[in-house]
Formats: structure tokens, sequence, C-alpha cells
């Protein structure tokens, strides 16, 4: 019995130090830094369904600031005749609407805005000949962290990705294939849904 005791009081005093450590954490959230991966698939623009895989890392200014800074590698099979690879580098400003009444709070959503670099490759794949080109976009959309633990958070999102740049084009019907650049910005673009894990390492600065 006295094992049994002694057991329980050890865990209820660990139990009372990490309550200290969430309230604390819930005062104050900013300068956690945070890295993680994530995969992502493109719909609903005019190439069909592509798939692709990055990382990430996030940088927290406020209880309701957050920055993620990211970069994707995504591929597109048009009808296996033309691939379309897209790479993004960029960042996006992540707005928290509701007060953290918990830390951490399990359910956490947001809306996000942000800009980036957009690389896009078209190649041939029956003969390899490929265009290139590169630009920029801005993004928007919202999403929401599940936090599972103090640190650890898998997060969805869904955004909408507007090309500020000429776009390569893929003349599929003609004969032999060929991939052509827009003499204009079309603002054409794809929705992005991402499933993304990330872990705090640290706080970058406490106050």
């Amino acid at each position: 019995m006295k094992k049994i005791a002694l057991i329980f009081c050890t865990l209820t005093s660990l139990s009372s130090i990490g309550q200290s450590s969430l309230n604390s954490e819930q005062i104050n959230s900013s300068g956690w830094f945070s890295l993680g991966a994530r995969s992502t698939i493109s719909t609903f623009g005019g190439e069909g369904l592509g798939i692709g895989a990055g990382g990430q890392f996030r940088i927290q200014l406020s209880n309701r600031v957050n920055t993620e800074w990211f970069a994707d590698y995504i591929s597109i099979n048009m009808d296996d005749k033309v691939r379309s690879e897209y790479t993004h580098i960029g960042w996006s400003v992540m707005f928290y609407p509701f007060k953290n009444l918990q830390f951490p709070k399990v359910f956490q959503p947001y809306v996000l805005a942000g800009h980036c670099f957009d690389y896009n490759r078209k190649t041939i794949i029956e003969n390899g000949e490929f265009r290139d080109r590169w630009g920029s976009a801005v993004q928007m959309g919202i999403g929401t962290h599940f936090n599972l633990t103090e640190r650890f958070d898998i997060s969805l999102s869904f955004q909408y990705m507007i090309h500020l740049t000429t776009e390569l084009h893929a003349e599929m019907d003609s004969n032999p294939i060929e991939i052509i650049e827009e003499k204009h910005a079309t603002l054409q673009g794809h929705m992005l849904s991402t499933v993304s894990m990330s872990y705090k390492i640290g706080k970058l600065w406490k106050k």
C-alpha cells in the first residue's frame, strides 16, 4: 500500500507540473518554432489531379497569428502524354479567429493567405521535349490544426492558388503534341488540399 501511495503522489505531482506548464503557455504562445512535413493534392485546375509532397516550418508571432514557410513538389500526369511538374516555395500568414480557451486546444481553425514563387515544367512523355517557366502566385484559404499533444499537431487546409504569370499550355489534340506559353497572364490557378504534421521544437523568444 505504501508503494501504491508513493506512485500516486508522484503521478499527482507530475500532473500538477504539466498543468502549470500548459497554463504558462496559454498566456503567451508567441515564439514557437515548428518543423514538419506535408502532402498536397491539386484539383480544379485545367490539367487534372496532381499529388505532391514537401515540408514546412512555422514561427508563431502571437496567440492569434502564426506564419508558415513551405516548399512542395506536385506532379500531374496529363492523359499519359504530358507530365506537368510544379515546385512552390513560399509563405503564409495564419490567423486564428477564436480565442484559445485551453492549451493545447484540440480543434484550432484558422484562415490563411500568402505568396509563393512558382516553377512549372511540362514534358512530352513520348520524346522528352519540355518547356518551363518561373513565376509567382498568391494563395488564400482555410484550415484547422488537430493538436494531438502539447507540441504535435496534424493540420488540414484548403486554399486556392492563383498564378500571377503566363501559363504553359499543352496542345493535346495536335500531332505532334506542342507546349506553348500563353502571351498574357490569365490568373489561372488550382485548389490545393494539404495534410501536414508539425512538431513544436522550442521557443525562439520568450517574454
